[in-house]
């Protein structure tokens, strides 16, 4: 066969060239909703009868912005917006601390830990806590040797306190504020 001459017909014995139909696929007749509209050729055998199932959307979470990465604020709680109730307790979980310590985002943790939202913020104020005592328990023995390093215990409350208050604000607007590792070591999820 030469380049740009026809191909030949199709006889006994030969199959179709590319393109062609041979008499098994040839368009059925258009059923009572019309031709399947992008499926080609039908075979011989049953056609589906009703029109075609209708295209799902994606299921589950969309993808997309997820907040503003470390520090910054989620603005939506995971399961909708949190109660008055569980901003209380939240709430009660950073200032908690100034009066009781790690005590205060334990017992909330304990007592109010099913809802989501109270969840995080008594963890992240737990691991805050948890992290401030052992920067002071550290800096105790330390300041056995170097007086000068009184310093860095009395810095790390103050960091810890700023963001103390930082959630506090973030948890009356009923958001989420991530607190950097450093203040808030990541033991507890």
């Amino acid at each position: 066969m030469a380049y740009g001459s026809p191909p030949p017909a199709p006889g006994p014995g030969r199959q179709p060239g590319y393109g062609q139909q041979g008499p098994w696929q040839q368009q059925p007749p258009a059923g009572p909703y019309g031709p399947n509209p992008g499926y080609g050729p039908q075979g011989p055998g049953p056609q589906p009868q009703g029109p075609p199932p209708a295209p799902q959307g994606p299921q589950g979470p969309q993808p997309g912005p997820q907040g503003y990465g470390l520090g910054g604020p989620t603005r939506q709680a995971p399961l909708g917006p949190p109660t008055q109730d569980e901003q209380n307790w939240a709430l009660m979980a950073y200032l908690g601390q100034f009066l009781a310590s790690a005590i205060a985002p334990g017992v909330i943790l304990v007592v109010k830990g099913r809802s989501p939202f109270v969840r995080r913020h008594a963890v992240q104020g737990l691991n805050m806590a948890i992290g401030a005592v052992a920067v002071w328990v550290v800096g105790i023995l330390l300041i056995q040797f170097m007086d000068a390093l009184a310093v860095l215990p009395l810095g790390y409350t103050a960091l810890v306190m700023y963001f103390l208050v930082r959630a506090s604000i973030a948890v009356n607007r009923g958001e989420f504020t991530r607190v950097p590792g450093f203040v808030a070591w990541p033991l507890l999820k």
